[in-house]
């Protein structure tokens, strides 16, 4: 694989094992394999202007927002009971809807559980990193190998950090502006290098603001890069009145695709990048591009016992499971091994995927694409561009064409490759001149894409929009 965030080759044995089924850490993986995050956390002790933590909600997708929370005991029922269902499972995550290490009695009590009972899956936390460096031990104890710190700036004069956090609260205080966003970038930087040092892996997410910290993510990204921190995230900011954020009361606009392309470009030079995020809530279940948090909620496993769930959490069977995987990717390394790449023109390229590596989607049903960069070097899989309203919603919903939505999205793609497609949308998409796909349904993408890419020719006339 080329993607960005796949394991470079060469990774030393246990860090390979960290990453090979971690979906977060690992951009092949994330066809192939589930996590779950586990509300535990509701407090935090840092306010961003991004984030406005949601209890009881089910309709946004996006960190901080959560339909329930639960308590340890809850949350170790859950990952029992989400584990017997989805073989496929991988990871825990706490994140949130708070921040974890605002929340360590829950956090580490949740850890505890998990080692006990489900000791086969890989343990993570989402931090803002202000109290990071205050519990290495005690991640090192709990067997956490896998720490997310979010870090917007690394502006030592505090300005831009002001800009996006009005407070902190540290050791019984709260400070503001310039002296919160010092204190809380000092603390940041002292836990990423002790965690790096520890030999737990960093993943270190960034949220790309417009007009705020858009130019400055490179310099992130080098400082990233000497605390030895393994990949870097950068999320674009989603932002809207009706989330009800202070940069959406103010109107700071949703960071575009092309924006984060540009940062992302800035920030690849020096450091490894995740680019297959989807910014999960805080009680996400499932793949990452297919939460299932609705089918498991605290109903379906509250009246059954710790010791039940275990007994159904078939570790066995779930081993079983990830051996199939594994010769699955196996085999899907053999499909996508390169081709010859001659004469092939650089390409955007829309793919629609229902997960496992293949193009397996019928382009009605997708609510997001997988945007791939394809030339004469090979395909890298760029980012994933989300649609508000896919397609088609059933005949309930017929009338409501959303397709001048979903071409703004692609207006910059070369071409779509999909299972499927009806007659309408693909000549609405052609008629803005985005070339479609369907001969490689159900096939690996990656090869799909090199073959469909030298059979490409371009529209003669320009897009229109």
């Amino acid at each position: 694989m080329s993607c960005s965030s796949s394991p470079a080759k060469g990774l030393p044995k246990d860090v390979e094992a960290l990453v090979n089924n971690h979906p977060c850490y690992n951009e092949e993986a994330h066809h192939h394999y589930a996590r779950i995050h586990v509300a535990v956390a509701p407090a935090c002790n840092i306010q961003c202007n991004y984030c406005n933590r949601k209890y009881d909600c089910s309709n946004e997708s996006r960190p901080g927002v959560t339909s329930e929370r639960v308590s340890p005991e809850e949350a170790i029922k859950k990952v029992l009971h989400v584990g017997a269902a989805i073989p496929q499972l991988s990871v825990v995550g706490i994140a949130g809807p708070g921040d974890a290490l605002a929340n360590p009695k829950a956090t580490f009590e949740t850890f505890g559980y998990l080692n006990r009972y489900a000791p086969d899956l890989k343990l993570c936390i989402s931090t803002n990193g202000l109290a990071l460096i205050d519990h290495i031990d005690a991640l090192k104890a709990h067997n956490v190998h896998h720490v997310t710190v979010t870090i917007n700036s690394v502006d030592e004069s505090g300005e831009i950090g002001a800009k996006i956090y009005p407070w902190i609260y540290h050791d019984h205080k709260r400070y503001r502006g310039v002296e919160a966003a010092q204190l809380l970038l000092k603390r940041q930087l002292e836990g990423i290098k002790a965690c790096a040092e520890a030999g737990i892996l960093v993943k270190a997410n960034s949220v790309l603001i417009p007009h705020i910290n858009d130019k400055h993510l490179g310099e992130v990204a080098k400082v990233l890069r000497d605390l030895g921190v393994f990949l870097h995230n950068v999320m674009p900011l989603i932002s809207k009145k009706e989330y009800g954020t202070k940069f959406g009361l103010e109107g700071i606009p949703s960071a575009s695709s092309k924006a984060l392309m540009k940062a992302q470009e800035a920030c690849g030079t020096d450091m490894k990048l995740m680019k297959h995020c989807r910014q999960c809530r805080a009680d996400a279940v499932g793949l990452i591009n297919q939460d299932r948090k609705d089918e498991f909620g605290k109903e379906s496993f509250n009246a059954l016992s710790i010791e039940e769930l275990a007994n159904a959490y078939d570790i066995t069977k779930r081993q079983e499971t990830h051996a199939k995987i594994e010769t699955w990717r196996r085999a899907l390394k053999g499909a996508n091994a390169r081709l010859e790449a001659q004469k092939i023109p650089s390409l955007l390229v829309a793919v629609t995927s229902a997960g496992q590596g293949l193009i397996n989607q019928h382009f009605g049903a997708a609510n997001e694409f997988l945007i791939y960069e394809v030339d004469s070097k090979g395909v890298r899989f760029s980012h994933h561009r989300k649609v508000e309203t896919q397609y088609c919603h059933g005949p309930s919903a017929c009338g409501n064409n959303p397709m001048d939505e979903i071409a703004k999205t692609l207006e910059d793609i070369d071409l779509i490759v999909t299972a499927k497609i009806g007659p309408c949308p693909k000549a609405s998409l052609e008629r803005y001149r985005i070339q479609i796909s369907e001969e490689y349904a159900h096939e690996p993408i990656e090869a799909s894409l090199l073959k469909a890419a030298k059979a490409f020719v371009p529209f003669a006339e320009e897009k229109v929009g």
